[in-house]
């Protein structure tokens, strides 16, 4: 994969500015997510114009876009935020970086174990179930029954 320039067709006059609107859109990220990461700390506040419009600068523009790839590769906020203060640090270690990659990777490994064992429950519940006028529905015997580990809270003692 290449990585080019960016283009300075469509740059705004007004110093590198962008609007949110137009940072947004470039981040792929909607203008509601840059209040939400100005909110918590993630993104610096935007400037104001003297009319009050709010402006990100370049620097803003390229943050969000690393938070906006950290967050479609499943990063949680947390670790979006330390991976964004490592890449701002030029003097930063790279076995962190790694370490936090390497602790979602098995994270997001885990969640794909979990989603295979109830892919596979699904389609035997849906394998057994007629589908047809008849209320008797092996789906919804499944999900009424109580889980074996959970079958001694539900009793009250005396």
């Amino acid at each position: 994969m290449s990585v080019r320039a960016p283009s300075t067709l469509g740059m705004p006059t007004d110093r590198g500015r962008w609007s949110v609107g137009e940072a947004a859109r470039r981040a792929g990220v909607t203008p509601k997510m840059i209040r939400h990461y100005e909110a918590i700390g993630l993104l610096p506040a935007a400037d104001r114009t003297p009319s009050g419009l709010r402006r990100l600068s370049d620097r803003q523009l390229h943050s969000l876009r690393f938070i906006a790839r950290a967050r479609s590769l499943g990063f949680p906020l947390r670790d979006v935020a330390r991976l964004l203060s490592l890449w701002h640090d030029r003097e930063r270690s790279s076995a962190e970086v790694l370490k936090l990659a390497e602790g979602h990777l098995a994270d997001v490994r885990q969640r794909a174990r979990e989603l295979r064992s109830i892919s596979a429950a699904l389609e035997a519940l849906i394998e057994a179930c007629a589908g047809d006028g008849r209320p008797d529905c092996p789906i919804l015997d499944d999900l009424a029954e109580v889980p074996a580990g959970n079958a001694a809270r539900g009793r009250t003692r005396r």
